[in-house]
């Protein structure tokens, strides 16, 4: 269990187009409390959904919770940011939201004995909340739980037994159920997700791949939203009108031809799937040496000396390794760049490849589960089939030689994100199914 101890930050620190804070609330029995940080980009959207909030008078009090990782959680991660983006919608859409437990129920090595700790600990803060709230006035309770992010690994303990107890509505963003893990060294994390999963009152799914597994398990009765992922385009925007610049301080800085085309690779260097990938990219860049063009590298993690070796052993002296950046660091780099390359190997959906079209710059990938969610193939990017590792290599090929594709590419994309997946969009379309699920209950 992490405690979330010395985390005292401004607005979601090294986050890109963060509009909640982070601290400890003394109201809030020593619990992490998400309080807005007054982003002026927010402002409009933020004023429209608290308008049309008072109006319907559905403003509630929300009680988050993310078992695989607190969006209070100090280390970085591509789950934490998405945990972040769904409390800021949230909170656009005019809710109160609460961050009522940081504990972490992930397991990743199927550990018997971690598991039913965690367990037990869950089902403690299960009834410290209950009682926390059982004898609480009504505006002090909260009137939905939100879980972020279930699945074998990581189960919710706590959300469904406090939302029976209290009588509230439980929904759960991004949850996944593989009938495989039934039995094995998850299968009680599996039972508890399938158990959470079936009590939810509404399902929120980034990629259709995920609607498919749910209903294996709920059938027609479940409440699903289909909702893909979504950012604040605001700072890529901001970035790509700076394209230029950019370009000359980063050919400057790492020694990049501004005449060649450029590859941004955003991705942390992990052993496992992200390896993988790495491993799939090295394969690739070794077909395209014929070919002029850099690579740009942003990431780290236990595996970076590994990766290290494969890129440059596929490509010397074409790719270079930024390391860990800021959020505004890599934004201008994927406005400077030309295009995205990630294979995505066992990829949920690629967060990352939505950062690089909303900079307005064209993604290659592979149509591996949720990619699809996130690109369009022919439209903002170019797919190649899962597993289709020439495939891969062509299409990468096809957009360094075709600078027109890519400019239509791009300008699609950066349409697309802020059309369709903006935190602003996000928040209209939780508040609709918030609003929804809240006069059902009412009418019953």
């Amino acid at each position: 269990m992490e405690s979330g101890s010395g985390f005292v930050g401004a607005a979601c620190r090294g986050e890109v187009g963060a509009a909640v804070g982070w601290r400890r609330d003394r109201h809030a029995h020593g619990r992490w409390r998400i309080v807005e940080a007054g982003c002026k980009r927010f402002e409009t959207v933020s004023a429209l959904l608290a308008q049309r909030r008072r109006e319907l008078e559905l403003c509630m009090r929300i009680a988050f919770y993310a078992p695989l990782k607190s969006p209070a959680h100090p280390t970085p991660s591509g789950d934490r940011r998405v945990a972040r983006l769904y409390v800021e919608a949230l909170t656009l859409a005019g809710h109160d939201v609460e961050l009522v437990s940081d504990l972490r129920s992930f397991d990743g090595v199927g550990d018997p004995a971690l598991q039913a700790a965690v367990r037990t600990e869950g089902e403690a803060q299960a009834k410290v909340l209950v009682s926390r709230w059982g004898g609480a006035s009504a505006a002090t309770v909260p009137a939905l739980w939100f879980t972020y992010h279930v699945y074998y690994k990581a189960p919710d303990w706590i959300g469904p037994a406090v939302s029976k107890s209290l009588g509230i509505p439980y929904a759960i963003a991004e949850a996944s159920y593989a009938a495989k893990r039934a039995a094995g060294a998850w299968a009680d994390g599996h039972a508890a997700a399938t158990r959470a999963i079936c009590a939810a009152d509404l399902l929120v799914c980034p990629t259709r791949d995920d609607m498919v597994g749910l209903r294996q398990v709920t059938g027609a009765r479940a409440n699903l939203l289909y909702l893909p992922p979504f950012l604040d385009p605001a700072p890529y925007r901001d970035a790509a009108r700076q394209r230029d610049v950019h370009r000359t301080e980063l050919a400057a800085c790492w020694r990049l031809d501004p005449a060649v085309p450029w590859i941004i690779v955003s991705a942390m260097m992990r052993l496992g799937d992200k390896l993988a990938s790495y491993q799939l990219l090295a394969r690739t860049l070794g077909q395209l040496m014929n070919l002029p063009w850099n690579m740009l590298v942003a990431g780290d993690g236990p595996a970076a000396e590994t990766v290290r070796c494969v890129l440059d052993g596929a490509a010397p002296d074409r790719v270079r390794f930024a390391g860990k950046c800021s959020a505004a660091g890599l934004a201008a780099m994927y406005a400077a760049s030309d295009l995205c390359v990630w294979p995505a190997v066992n990829e949920a959906y690629g967060m990352a490849m939505l950062e690089a079209q909303a900079a307005g710059i064209p993604v290659v990938s592979c149509a591996n589960r949720g990619v699809v969610d996130v690109v369009r193939d022919g439209e903002t990017g170019l797919l190649a089939p899962a597993g289709d590792e020439p495939g891969f290599a062509l299409r990468i090929r096809h957009l360094l030689q075709d600078a027109a594709l890519r400019t239509a590419l791009g300008s699609a994309a950066a349409k697309m994100v802020v059309d369709e997946r903006s935190t602003g969009h996000a928040a209209r379309s939780l508040a609709d199914a918030i609003a929804a699920l809240q006069s059902r209950r009412l009418a019953a």
